[in-house]
């Protein structure tokens, strides 16, 4: 079956090549930054091109650092366990092996939450993640590279999996840590250090791009970004971007999964997660259960195998070790939906407004703005 998806421009830029590209301006070799003394990466969770520009008034110094052509394609899917991870590690999720916020450990019905889950369902970080990390590797070369977030991450599980090798610096408020992130770059010379901001991402989550909290939080990310960018030594270069974008899904516009659902036959696990969906069937069910949704579902959503998916190269090069990481059956939604299993006890999930995950411009599009040496 034919299926059409969505397709990048020939030159657009990857997410995957941001911080390679940095790494090289520190070398002048650079192809998107100019050469620069140290360099930053300002990564603000859940900070999509186009919401920043349906906002603009209210980010008026993000919104004057760039144009709507500065901006990077984040990868398949569209979520911050994977997006995050092809960002530290320049690799695509088929080759790092984080396909989703969910995923199935082969031969298993375990679907560990890949961001929060690693000590919990015993996921080895250097082990699961399976491509080094950028930090680590420049770290034994002897670069300085240093991270600056929040306390509570130090440690992590999806912290060790991504960001080992670096110096972690904690730091509370946005324009706190944006400030310690200039200090520190200015102090060593060749350093690489990654600035990260959740508290937009979370807000959306809980209230939607849409509303009055993220247009607040868009302003307090904006103030921080300013700081960073006043704060910047001559020679340091910075650059802001994010790991995804985000619809809003009111509750309306769920699709609840029961018990006895068609849309439930055949379906073992779900993984994934609202917007983009890994199906994992009983054995021999795979066909019925693909049949079954591109009936029900192939008006909002794209439905795709396990081979489809590879073969159209959603999750990049897929390794064979990371195949049965990804469902049986794909679904991605297009129209503004997400699915939700309602046989789960837990509700609190369905209480999100903001969602991602999934092939859209507005999850997928994300700034690349450039401070400093590099503007």
């Amino acid at each position: 079956m034919s299926i059409s998806l969505p397709a990048d421009p020939p030159r657009a830029r990857r997410l995957t090549d941001v911080v390679p590209q940095l790494l090289a301006s520190l070398s002048g070799a650079g192809d998107w930054f100019a050469p620069a003394r140290s360099a930053i990466v300002f990564v603000v969770d859940g900070l999509g091109a186009h919401g920043l520009a349906a906002r603009s008034g209210h980010a008026r110094f993000l919104s004057s650092a760039g144009s709507k052509k500065d901006v990077a394609r984040t990868v398949f899917p569209s979520t911050t366990t994977a997006a995050l991870t092809s960002l530290l590690t320049g690799e695509e999720p088929g080759v790092h092996g984080i396909v989703g916020y969910r995923a199935r450990i082969p031969g298993t019905d375990r679907v560990p939450n890949q961001l929060h889950g690693w000590a919990t369902d015993g996921l080895d970080p250097r082990v699961w993640q399976r491509s080094q990390p950028l930090l680590e590797r420049e770290a034994a070369a002897g670069r300085p590279v240093f991270v600056v977030s929040k306390g509570e991450y130090v440690g992590t599980g999806f912290t060790e999996a991504t960001l080992r090798g670096a110096e972690f610096v904690p730091a509370a408020s946005a324009e706190e840590r944006a400030t310690v992130a200039a200090e520190i770059a200015a102090r060593h010379p060749g350093a690489l250090v990654y600035l990260y901001v959740n508290d937009l991402d979370a807000v959306g989550h809980k209230h939607g791009w849409e509303s009055d909290e993220w247009v607040a939080s868009l302003e307090r990310v904006d103030a921080a970004a300013r700081a960073l960018s006043d704060s910047l030594a001559p020679g340091t270069g910075a650059v802001v971007t994010a790991d995804h974008g985000m619809v809003d899904v009111p509750r309306h516009r769920h699709v609840l999964i029961g018990e006895g659902d068609d849309l439930a036959a055949g379906v073992r696990l779900i993984g994934g997660e609202p917007r983009m969906l890994h199906l994992y069937t009983e054995r021999g069910a795979r066909d019925d259960v693909l049949e079954t949704w591109r009936s029900s579902e192939s008006g909002r959503s794209w439905v795709l195998s396990r081979d489809e998916s590879i073969a159209a190269g959603l999750f990049g090069s897929v390794h064979p070790e990371v195949e049965e990481r990804i469902g049986d059956v794909v679904v991605a939604a297009r129209a503004g939906i997400a699915y939700y299993d309602d046989r789960l006890a837990d509700k609190a999930a369905q209480r999100m407004i903001g969602q991602h995950g999934s092939l859209t411009h507005e999850e997928r599009v994300v700034p690349l703005l450039r401070l400093g040496a590099f503007a």
